[in-house]
């Protein structure tokens, strides 16, 4: 068989395959393609009804659900998929016009379209405003925020899945950018009783992709661009933010709500979404600003400037979860750390948090702190290495099962020179200004100039052991922090649903009182947490002279500072002749001392609802070895306790016998107590692990509760001020804007 044979075999073979199998693939295409185009000539002689009838049910829809009507003056079809509208308004019922489009032209994609998804193609817009309007408490956007009975409906399925919701909320935002924009003239608009803000859009283009923008303030008060680059079709983008000038604050925050925020650049960059499967959706991006700077009253006295920080990672949304990945960083400066947030929605609320640091250079991670956010640390300068973990989990139907965990490795962490709070200063004698409700009242020196300063061993020993076992009595053995309050004071916190405990330590007191102003900002704890840290690292100030400190400048009255002036005040007395009753009652009223007189009844002597206290704390001072079992003769000096004539209040019209002599509920039975050998070393003092403090619900007096609190918006909330707070504020800003 020669090649001219085998070329005719050939020929043969595929003209035997042509007119059998391909020729009904050829006739399956060819039928296919008749019907698409028989479709496509009916759809297109009946776009034009099919347009009308869409409108008219966008129209049904919106004057049905939103009461609000909407005008079309023209609208056509341009070309095949397009379609161009004139002179659109959305026109809530009894309110101001919302929205006014002078010409837009749409068009949409036809291969998403067959499948049901409507993806825009290309957007022309000119001239359009859109404007929101409150007089009083009626707006023209209210309709937003009106919750629907279907949504209700589907917030309340147990089957609800976050990652295919996130899913749908993606696509449709992705979906309806255009993959070529051309806009001229948008204005954008705010208006109420006292405020007044207008953002000009001059022209946004989206040109294959590639993005650029410019936003404009008030008539070039201010202007803003955004660049970067959109791919709708991968879901995918590169946005950066910018304005022309420095510190240029955004609108309406600081007029309505005394919050100012300027930045040089705000960036976002989503790289991909990753449907691994219908219960979980991975977003991978980063996101990063320059020069970000905030100033509001209750965040801080001075504007807070956060220099630069980057953020990358993941965040995964399962199905009843949202998480950020182990793997995300966040770096600020050169400080590096990892966070982990988890927050399970079903079938229990669940928190999870963690944040972890390889081992740094100590001086990195106070260089990234944003400058005024902790005035005392500004200027410290540190050596050493730091590493830290922290690990919290909580159920919060179930507080009781918290974890929660902090770890520091600090070993070779050396303070070299103090910021602006010099905790050396405390072991020279300084001067303590006191404050009363922010302002300062008056200024005490602590140190022997003072006639009424006290060294520790000339304080009575009674009272020396009564406030470490009320405010801290681990505080000779901890290092600033005692890990098992502050959980107590968590679960107890969540469980109230309230600020009912605190977790202070005399350490933290200590560093409150003297070195942080009174002004309640939200970020004073931190700034507490970290001086209180260096302080009991460094160990340049030790525990006694810190307690010595502690007795000297804390409060115990309106104007009465420092255990000498409280001594002589309540009792005529110096602190070394204070006895044992007179040494619990001072310690009681640390947490509220302006209320100290509140306690006694017109005699002199203490109310029968305070005995209670003193069986619990006298009983633990007793098995502890701390004092002696014949101080239990006189029910731990609580008769002994007798106010000064001339502070007690008046007698009464009617003297009620039963009310004198009540002296409350029997001695509390401590049975499970493990003693503990006695010691007249104070730093040797402990009590058993069994033991907890009373909250400061269970020692405040019955006659002295406090009035119930205004109910506080979520912003309010957020920001910690409440009703009094928020009209002095308004009051302050409108005062401003009239100048």
């Amino acid at each position: 068989m020669d090649l001219h044979e085998i070329v005719i075999m050939s020929n043969r073979f595929i003209t035997s395959l042509k007119s059998r199998k391909w020729r009904w693939l050829y006739i399956t295409l060819a039928v296919f393609l008749i019907l698409v185009i028989a479709l496509g000539t009916y759809a297109y002689q009946k776009r034009d009804g099919m347009l009308m009838g869409a409108i008219n049910k966008a129209k049904a829809k919106l004057l049905e659900k939103y009461d609000m009507d909407l005008k079309i003056q023209y609208y056509a079809f341009q070309g095949i998929n397009a379609v161009q509208f004139k002179n659109i308004q959305l026109l809530p019922k009894n309110r101001e016009p919302l929205a006014q489009i002078n010409d837009l032209t749409v068009s949409v994609k036809l291969w998403p379209l067959l499948f049901g998804d409507v993806k825009l193609g290309a957007v022309i817009l000119d001239n359009a405003t859109v404007s929101l309007v409150k007089k009083d408490s009626i707006s023209n956007y209210d309709f937003l925020f009106k919750k629907q009975k279907k949504d209700t409906i589907e917030n309340d399925n147990p089957k609800q899945n976050l990652a295919a919701l996130a899913d749908r909320l993606l696509k449709n935002v992705f979906f309806k950018i255009p993959n070529d924009l051309d806009l001229k003239n948008l204005e954008l608009s705010y208006k109420d009783d006292s405020t007044a803000q207008r953002i000009v859009i001059p022209s946004a283009v989206i040109d294959g992709g590639d993005m650029e923008s410019k936003f404009l303030l008030n008539d070039h008060e201010a202007a803003w661009n955004l660049t970067g680059t959109i791919d709708s079709d991968n879901q995918e983008c590169d946005l950066r933010l910018f304005s022309d000038k420095k510190e240029v604050n955004l609108p309406l925050l600081q007029r309505k709500f005394g919050l100012a925020v300027s930045f040089d650049d705000i960036s976002f960059r989503l790289d991909k979404a990753n449907r691994r499967n219908k219960e979980l959706l991975e977003l991978h991006g980063q996101w990063g600003f320059k020069n970000l700077k905030v100033n509001h009253w209750r965040i801080s006295s001075k504007d807070v400037i956060f220099p630069e920080a980057t953020m990358q990672g993941a965040l995964n949304i399962g199905a009843s979860s949202i998480e950020v990945s182990k793997e995300s960083t966040v770096q600020v400066k050169d400080f590096v750390f990892s966070p982990y947030i988890k927050y399970v929605h079903k079938p229990e609320k669940e928190i999870f948090l963690a944040v972890h640091t390889d081992k740094i250079k100590a001086q990195d991670f106070f260089d990234a702190m944003p400058v005024g956010l902790f005035p005392g640390l500004d200027g410290i300068q540190v050596e050493g290495h730091i590493q830290y973990d922290l690990n919290f989990a909580l159920e919060l139907k179930r507080p009781d099962k918290l974890l929660f965990s902090s770890r520091m490795d600090d070993k070779d962490l050396q303070v070299v020179k103090w910021g602006e709070a010099n905790i050396g200063m405390l072991n020279t004698p300084f001067t303590y200004t006191a404050y009363e409700d922010g302002k300062p009242m008056r200024e005490i020196v602590v140190g022997p100039q003072n006639p009424n300063f006290t060294p520790l061993d000339q304080i009575s020993r009674y009272m020396q052991i009564s406030l470490i076992n009320t405010e801290d009595p681990f505080f000779f053995k901890h290092k600033g922090f005692e890990e098992k309050a502050f959980k107590l004071s968590i679960v107890t916190n969540i469980k109230e649903k309230g600020f009912k405990r605190g977790a202070s330590t005399i350490s933290m007191q200590l560093v409150k009182n003297v070195f942080l102003n009174r002004n309640k900002t939200v970020v004073r704890k931190l700034e507490e947490i970290l001086l209180v840290w260096l302080m009991e690292r460094s160990q340049q100030v030790s525990k006694k002279r810190m307690y010595e400190v502690y007795l000297n400048v804390i409060e115990w009255g309106n104007n009465v500072y420092g255990i000498t002036e409280a001594a002589r005040y309540y009792f005529g007395k110096t602190p070394a002749q204070l006895g044992l009753g007179e040494s619990i009652f001072l310690s009681s009223i640390v947490p509220r001392p302006k209320k100290g007189l509140n306690f006694f009844d017109w005699t002199g002597h203490l109310k029968g609802n305070m005995l209670r206290y003193f069986n619990i704390y006298g009983h633990i001072m007793t098995k502890t070895g701390q004092i002696g079992v014949d101080s239990t003769t006189s029910a731990y000096g609580f008769y002994e306790v007798v106010l000064q004539p001339h502070l007690r209040a008046a007698r009464p019209a009617v003297v009620d016998s039963i009310d004198t002599l009540d002296m409350g509920d029997d001695p509390l039975l401590f049975d499970d107590l493990e003693g503990s050998p006695s010691t007249d070393n104070i730093e040797g003092l402990t009590v058993p692990k069994t033991i907890k403090k009373m909250s400061d619900t269970d020692k405040q007096d019955e006659e002295t509760v406090e009035p119930q609190k205004h109910k506080r918006s979520i912003f309010d909330k957020i920001l910690g001020r409440n009703k009094e707070e928020k009209e002095k504020t308004e009051d302050e800003t409108t005062q401003r804007s009239k100048k």
